[in-house]
């Protein structure tokens, strides 16, 4: 049998390289997408030599040019992680209209561009997609704090779930996994708020490891059946 071919976006650090590692411990052959940790990628090639991509993927030829070169190394691409989305905190009476664009194009706009290059071969393979987004999207609830930020995931998330029906029946699996409040290398400052963590219903935060096992399952053949889902994994946050 070939050996799976993974590509993770948002790799350099924090949960895209969890996940990266995670796969790569299942025996997938993964290739990382960075952006602008130029550092922490040189610390990786050892790991992951010749399979790290630096690209703006708000830029369409950029994103063609990942998958591109991608093919072109391995002959397929199986699975795509796409881990990657500004974040921003406020109310909406202080967001500017300038970061609400930022936030849409980076939270939609290049999941899009990454879908256009990625989906014949995603198809060929019979592959999956899987797209970062964030707890409590469920019920459209209103937030108080980063409305701006849980509006464009929830774009996101209605793209993945028409996204999943029309790829189903290419045999293409098309899920969403939002983690809750999990500390890691790059995450935002509200993420070490103690008012927000002591909220958490299972009395603490996630760990990286939690999150990328997670992402391996919905790639995964154990599975199967499951497309078009949120998948929370946030220890009860936001219910």
């Amino acid at each position: 049998m070939h050996q799976r071919v993974s590509l993770v976006t948002g790799a350099a650090r924090g949960l895209g390289l969890a996940v990266a590692r995670e796969l790569a411990a299942g025996g997938d052959r993964v290739h990382l997408v960075w952006r602008t940790s130029s550092d922490r990628a040189s610390q990786l090639e050892p790991e992951f030599a010749g399979r790290l991509h630096r690209a703006d993927l708000l830029e369409s030829a950029a994103a063609h040019a990942v998958v591109g070169q991608v093919l072109e190394a391995e002959g397929r691409l199986d699975r795509v992680v796409h881990a990657v989305g500004d974040f921003e905190s406020g109310r909406l009476d202080q967001l500017e209209p300038e970061t609400l664009r930022r936030l849409f194009e980076s939270n939609v706009m290049s999941a899009w561009n990454l879908v256009a290059a990625g989906r014949q071969a995603i198809r060929a393979s019979g592959g999956a997609w899987l797209f970062f987004g964030c707890a409590g999207l469920g019920g459209g609830r209103a937030r108080t704090q980063a409305a701006g930020y849980a509006a464009t995931k929830s774009a996101l998330a209605l793209l993945v779930r028409s996204m999943a029906k029309e790829e189903a029946p290419h045999g293409v699996r098309v899920n969403m996994l939002s983690p809750g409040i999990v500390p890691h290398d790059g995450a935002h400052a509200d993420t070490l708020n103690p008012a927000r963590q002591a909220a958490i219903p299972m009395g603490r935060t996630g760990r990286p490891e939690e999150i990328a096992r997670a992402a391996a399952w919905l790639l995964s053949e154990d599975s199967g059946y499951a497309t078009g889902q949120d998948l929370e994994v946030a220890g009860g946050w936001l219910l």
